[in-house]
C-alpha cells in the first residue's frame, strides 16, 4: 500500500509536477474515464495509474491530477468496484466515470 496525505489541494510532497502519467501495458480494447479526488501532482498520477495498471484486462492508463481524470483501456470493460479498490489502494478517491 502506498502511503499518501492528501489534504485540499496540496501536494503530497513527492513531487510539484502536473504532469499527466501515462501507463502502457499492451494494447486495445474498452476505453472508459474516472473521476479521481486527491490526485495533486505527478506522483499522485504514477500511484494511481499503478494501482488501476494491476488490474486484469488493463492495457493502458493516464491519469491527469489538473483535472481529476483517468483515462483506462481495457479489453473489456472493467467492475467499477476493482476500479475503485485499486484508486482507495493508491490513497484516493473514486467519486465516479465520465
Amino acid at each position: 500500500m502506498t502511503d499518501q496525505t492528501n489534504s485540499g489541494s496540496s501536494c503530497c510532497g513527492s513531487c510539484g509536477t502536473g504532469a499527466a502519467t501515462d501507463v502502457q501495458v499492451h494494447g486495445g480494447g474498452v476505453t472508459t474515464t474516472y473521476k479521481v479526488s486527491g490526485m495533486t501532482c505527478g506522483h499522485c498520477e504514477t500511484a494511481v495509474s499503478k494501482e488501476i495498471s494491476a488490474l486484469d484486462g488493463v492495457t493502458a492508463v493516464t491519469a491527469v491530477a489538473e483535472t481529476g481524470e483517468v483515462k483506462v483501456t481495457s479489453t473489456a470493460p472493467l467492475d467499477q468496484e476493482a476500479v475503485r479498490a485499486a484508486v482507495d489502494e493508491a490513497g484516493y478517491e473514486l467519486v465516479g466515470r465520465d
